[in-house]
């Protein structure tokens, strides 16, 4: 249950940096309040996962699904460029957070 936790806290964390990308310094209220509640959210996830798996790998495969989805999110819906190599360290990006999945010690 804990690396489930520990992936909707990710996808918060995309869900701040998208909102932050939004909020234009805070002026906005809707999207500062989609900011706030998302970055709590995000960190109240991470440390019920981090109970249960160790910290050092929570953090990293948090850190590294919210990266990942914040690229997706920006190329999906701001215009990034999605270049062959943007893609490829992409997929690296992924096979390393599946690693620190797969060898993680609980």
């Amino acid at each position: 249950m804990a690396w489930l936790w520990l992936i909707a806290g990710g996808l918060f964390e995309v869900g701040f940096t998208t909102c932050l990308r939004n909020a234009d310094g805070f002026r906005h209220v809707g999207w500062t309040l989609g900011f706030l509640a998302s970055v709590t959210m995000s960190m109240l996830l991470l440390e019920v996962a981090a109970r249960s798996i160790p910290m050092g790998t929570a953090y990293a495969v948090w850190t590294g699904i919210g990266a990942l989805g914040t690229v997706v999110v920006g190329i999906a819906f701001y215009g990034e460029a999605a270049t062959p190599v943007r893609l490829l360290l992409i997929v690296g990006a992924v096979a390393c957070i599946a690693g620190l999945k797969l060898t993680a010690v609980q």
